[in-house]
């Protein structure tokens, strides 16, 4: 349903049940999926693709042109997964030719005035609170959850089931499983809570506590608390996954805290 008031590009590729409020503005190589509602006053600029049942609110620019001076018009897009909600006033930026696409996944909320900048990539259950504000090329995993008023450095990866404090400044990784926050960002312990709703058991909550009290609390440097990690614990999804987000982090990871 097209309100008579919104501006729609001929060439934009939009499925028949899509809702669109007046004075919307949706431009030329755009795809939107059923079920999604665009309300007044969203921008969905050139190489937005979003998916089915997403929700856009008043203000929200997608799409729109990267804040990088190394961008030169290429073809790139924004990926918008299915039933993702974004909020009013949030801007999210398409690729460059770094990697040509910024990409959010399914089922992920991101609040009002939250920034996406160009190459992003994040996963599906994400939550991003309010004036959050993610630099270009940040990886986010799966069901992260990010406070409001936090400011994200490019190229930072934050990894799955992270909580983030509100009014952090992130400028390391930050491995899964754990809270981050105070300032300087540091490891605060589990999100255990986050863990348990999530469906972890009591063993694979011990399992994550036990590796992170090796990386630390144990006094060891990272490359010794990892050979001690593979010593004493078997082997299972949740350490494989620690071990290769911190060995293939180049930023390397934020630092702990023993007063917790």
């Amino acid at each position: 349903m097209y309100n008579s008031l919104a501006s729609v590009h001929p060439e934009a590729k939009i499925a028949a049940n899509v809702t669109i409020g007046p004075f919307v503005t949706i431009e030329k190589n755009v795809e939107i999926g059923e079920g999604t509602v665009i309300m007044p006053h969203a921008t969905i600029m050139e190489g937005a693709r979003i998916g089915k049942n997403c929700h856009i609110f008043p203000c929200a620019v997608i799409s729109g042109i990267p804040q990088d001076l190394k961008f030169k018009g290429e073809d790139t897009v924004a990926i918008i997964g299915d039933n993702t909600t974004i909020r009013e006033g949030v801007t999210i930026n398409r690729g460059t030719a770094s990697k040509g696409k910024t990409v959010i996944g399914e089922n992920c909320l991101i609040m009002a005035y939250c920034h996406i900048g160009h190459d992003c990539f994040l996963g599906n259950n994400i939550i991003i609170s309010n004036a959050t504000q993610l630099a270009g090329e940040v990886t986010v995993d799966d069901y992260a959850t990010i406070s409001g008023g936090v400011l994200i450095h490019q190229f930072s990866h934050i990894g799955a089931h992270v909580m983030v404090q509100g009014g952090s400044k992130v400028s390391k990784d930050i491995p899964p499983y754990i809270t981050a926050g105070r300032d300087p960002l540091c490891f605060v312990g589990l999100n255990s809570i986050g863990l348990r709703r999530r469906g972890y058991d009591i063993e694979q909550i011990d399992c994550i506590q036990h590796i992170y009290r090796l990386i630390y609390q144990s006094g060891l440097n990272i490359s010794q608390a990892l050979d001690q990690v593979e010593k004493e614990l078997p082997e299972s999804a949740e350490r494989t996954y620690i071990e290769n987000f911190i060995k293939e982090s180049p930023r390397g990871v934020i630092r702990g805290t023993l007063d917790i």
